[in-house]
């Protein structure tokens, strides 16, 4: 069997994985754990559809499973210094805020918020790998995307003016 076809996936797997766990060390011990285990049912692959999805769909059961296992979930925590960010302060406050509000989404909704908005992931491809109807990956898009905006604009809707 030819597992080399895996091998390109690992660093999205990876970056899917560490928005998902806020944590580098707990994201590569996912990654690993999903690899393992496609490794081991890579046999229940089959050939000729969407490897990528697969894999996901896998990352995301590991990461149920310990979910449970563990409660509380640890969530993305955009001030860790070996996160890259470019140089303008303005940028990071905005990638912190961003950051913040969506350590606040349920993980229903943040599962399929960084499907789609990190991954680009299409609606039927996060269906799949969520194990969900198309229509509820669409209805959970919309409401974590209303979560996200009502928590970056403040509860009350009235952004915060820059000063200059």
């Amino acid at each position: 069997m030819d597992y080399a076809v895996i091998e390109p996936h690992i660093p999205r797997l990876r970056r899917y994985a560490r928005a998902l766990t806020g944590d580098a060390a707990r994201a590569d011990d996912l990654v690993q754990d999903t690899l393992e285990r496609a490794l081991r049912k890579f046999a229940l692959w089959r050939r000729g559809s969407d490897l990528r999805a697969w894999l996901f769909t896998l990352m995301h059961n590991v990461y149920v499973n310990q979910r449970r296992a563990e409660r509380p979930t640890l969530a993305w925590d955009a001030t860790r210094d070996d996160i890259p960010q470019p140089g303008s302060q303005e940028h990071a406050l905005v990638v912190r805020d961003l950051a913040a509000a969506i350590k606040t989404l349920p993980p229903e909704f943040r599962e399929v918020v960084l499907l789609i908005g990190l991954e680009d992931f299409s609606y039927a491809e996060t269906a799949r790998v969520l194990g969900i109807a198309q229509g509820t990956v669409m209805s959970r898009l919309a409401r974590g995307r209303e979560r996200l905006r009502r928590a970056l604009e403040g509860e009350s809707g009235q952004r915060i003016r820059r000063v200059k």
